[in-house]
């Protein structure tokens, strides 16, 4: 096929939102997979080296994979096979799974590196893209895909390479937390421990308390990766206990009234918010809870005002809630659970992130959100009045 062919075919697809939805017949998936097989130049290459390789069709189509993708997959996975599916639904994202048409076809898919990439690779182009995956079991993957053009017999495939770069994204997160936000907190305990050395009575008590909200901060930024690195691993353990969700709320606003992201800013309860009694984990539902109080004062302008609530959802549960009058633009809106993505630099994005992780995996609820120029920006997190309820 053509690239002009190519285009045509896009062109029939209309219910697609991003790529072309439409599939090669499986007859002519065998036909391409047999030809990729036969190249004998190809050898054991596939298999020795160290990351995950594809040749994909026009199609956007598996009519390859080598022995180090399939070893990543479940065993039910690998008995179905790859060929013919598409590479976000082999890695299981969540975007391929929300419509029919599959892989590459939904709005936010416009910002995945593997797609575009892959889009690329078909248009006759090599590229290097970086690629954010939410799967459907709540895991995330940061790749960097690498898409080669390549001709067999006239027809034209794409060579698609992935390779699994989640430790370097969280050592970058990491360093950019620790050198970066604690290091900024280090500093003021710094500052203030030189002002008490050389600084009057009558000021020691403020001082004091200025050393004591620091070291709040320090052992809370510290914490809440610890937290975070567990809660990835699976070694979490929780305590459920009977909770207050109006003492929830006020210890979280009482805490970030006190932080500096919230200078100039104000934050309140909603008075309508209700006291439910829940049975949870303290910890983790005030981390959940504080990560959103925190995300919202830092999307605010000064001035603004964050308001939090609570309310129940008849057989379901309970809905904590935290409003900010700001909108996120679209292309926000459809990355923001992504683990690395923020919109406040390189090596960060693990708020939003976290909030879904603890939410989803440990606490049984789910999160969700909306956001408009009209009504502003509201994250509701939404759980059981007891644990796997």
């Amino acid at each position: 096929m053509v690239l002009a062919e190519m285009d045509q075919a896009a062109a029939k697809t209309t219910s697609a939102l991003f790529a072309s939805a439409e599939r090669a017949a499986p007859q002519d998936i065998g036909r391409q997979s047999q030809l990729i097989a036969g190249q004998k130049l190809l050898g054991v290459l596939p298999d020795v080296v160290p990351c995950m390789l594809m040749v994909i069709n026009t199609h956007r189509q598996i009519v390859f994979a080598n022995k180090r993708l399939l070893d990543l997959l479940p065993p039910e996975q690998r008995q179905a096979g790859v060929l013919g599916r598409r590479p976000g639904e082999v890695l299981g994202c969540v975007h391929a799974f929300e419509t029919d048409e599959g892989c590459g076809t939904t709005e936010s898919c416009t910002f995945c590196g593997a797609v575009n990439a892959m889009l690329s690779g078909l248009h006759g182009s090599a590229r290097v893209e970086e690629c954010r995956i939410t799967r459907a079991n709540g895991d995330a993957l940061d790749l960097r895909v690498w898409t080669t053009p390549l001709a067999l017999d006239g027809e034209p495939f794409t060579v698609f390479a992935a390779l699994d770069i989640s430790h370097e994204k969280r050592r970058q997160a990491l360093e950019r937390i620790f050198l970066h936000d604690i290091g900024n907190v280090a500093s003021g305990l710094k500052w203030y421990t030189e002002l008490l050395e050389r600084g009057t009575p009558d000021k020691s008590r403020e001082f004091q308390a200025a050393l004591g909200q620091l070291s709040r901060e320090l052992l809370d930024e510290i914490d809440g990766q610890r937290t975070l690195v567990r809660a990835e691993s699976g070694e979490l353990v929780l305590t459920p206990e009977r909770l207050g969700t109006r003492q929830l709320l006020q210890e979280a606003v009482e805490l970030y009234r006190r932080h500096p992201v919230s200078h100039e800013r104000h934050l309140r309860i909603d008075p309508d918010a209700e006291d439910i009694a829940v049975t949870s984990d303290r910890m983790l539902l005030s981390r959940v809870l504080g990560n959103l109080i925190k995300n919202a004062l830092e999307a605010c302008r000064a001035g603004q005002t964050v308001t939090v609530g609570c309310s129940p959802r008849p057989g379901e549960g309970i809905e904590l809630w935290v409003h900010n009058p700001g909108a996120m633009p679209r292309a926000v809106q459809l990355q923001v659970f992504q683990r690395s993505f923020s919109t406040k630099g390189t090596g960060r994005g693990l708020g939003t992130y976290s909030i879904k992780l603890l939410t989803e995996r440990y606490l049984h609820g789910h999160v969700s959100f909306t956001s408009t120029p009209e009504q502003g920006t509201t994250f509701k997190v939404h759980y059981p009045l007891v644990p796997n309820a």
